[in-house]
């Protein structure tokens, strides 16, 4: 049973979405769940910028829109380091035309103290409170001076295997819970997988450290895990959306897509309408 209503969720929605009816997703594929009030949820549905690599702004807040979705973590391709307070100034006119805003910015590789300097002084610049970082283990202590003097929060970017540095939650935890809890997180679930890990365990673990999540979904538990839309890979979703509520967590949920990435849109609109469904009625 549990499969055939999964199936259904990703077939309406991909229907909806190949028609241009977005609309028609909620009078079709959750008509059975009709007659059951929508569950409530303290996080919000955002997208990582870096989905859109291989696009423009304008393509990217434009699918956003037809998604509804309204949060977007800024890579620094859409909206350079360098940007001057006129181009971050027409930038956020730009998401506001879309009705998306821009809720942090990275994730930003960070290999000096300098890279660090210029990767608060940007996110200040930019208006947010959050940055996705990833610094080299022994930049830490310098990090955990400029989150004092910023106020910011700290989301460090978990990599699974493939990169040595911050593999897992583990890895980011042992590296961070005696440092300022101002530091923390980006949970990527993928990755975590990847990792030998168990993401559901691990958000209810660590969630005082966990300032932003990365959603994606993957082929294997292992490092030969590839990226496959969200609901037909190993992840579970639904204990997922449950440690969600049940630790109460108020940050974004965003996702990252990572299957065919020069032509991801059909595999966005599955997985978003995916994790939607299950938002509303699990």
């Amino acid at each position: 049973m549990k499969q055939n209503r999964r199936t259904f969720f990703k077939q309406g929605l991909t229907g909806a979405l190949m028609l241009g009816a977005a609309p028609l997703l909620k009078a079709t594929s959750f008509a059975v769940e009709a007659q059951r009030p929508k569950a409530s949820n303290p996080f919000k549905l955002g997208m990582a910028g870096f989905t859109f690599v291989n696009f423009d702004l304008d393509t990217t807040l434009k699918t956003l829109q037809q998604l509804d979705v309204h949060y977007l973590c800024i890579k620094d391709f859409h909206l350079p380091l360098k940007s001057t307070a006129e181009e971050i100034k027409a930038f956020h006119e730009k998401c506001a035309a879309y009705g998306v805003t821009g809720y942090a910015v990275g994730p930003i590789y960070m290999k000096s103290e300098q890279e660090i300097d210029n990767g608060f002084e940007y996110a200040k610049r930019v208006g947010v409170k959050t940055i996705v970082g990833v610094p080299n283990y022994e930049l830490l202590p310098y990090v955990d001076k400029k989150v004092k003097e910023y106020d910011f929060n700290y989301a460090i970017h978990l990599h699974g295997p493939d990169i040595k540095t911050y593999p897992d939650a583990k890895d980011v935890w042992d590296h961070t819970k005696d440092l300022d809890p101002r530091i923390g997180m980006c949970l990527d679930i993928g990755h975590d997988l990847r990792n030998g890990r168990d993401p559901v365990a691990d958000l209810i673990k660590y969630h005082t450290r966990v300032f932003d999540i990365h959603l994606k979904d993957v082929t294997e538990a292992s490092k030969a895990g590839k990226g496959i839309e969200v609901g037909r890979g190993k992840i579970d979703f639904p204990g997922f959306i449950k440690a969600l509520r049940k630790v109460n967590y108020t940050g974004m949920c965003s996702l990252e897509y990572e299957k065919d990435m020069k032509d991801p849109f059909l595999g966005i609109a599955e997985s978003i309408g995916y994790f939607k469904a299950l938002c509303d009625y699990i």
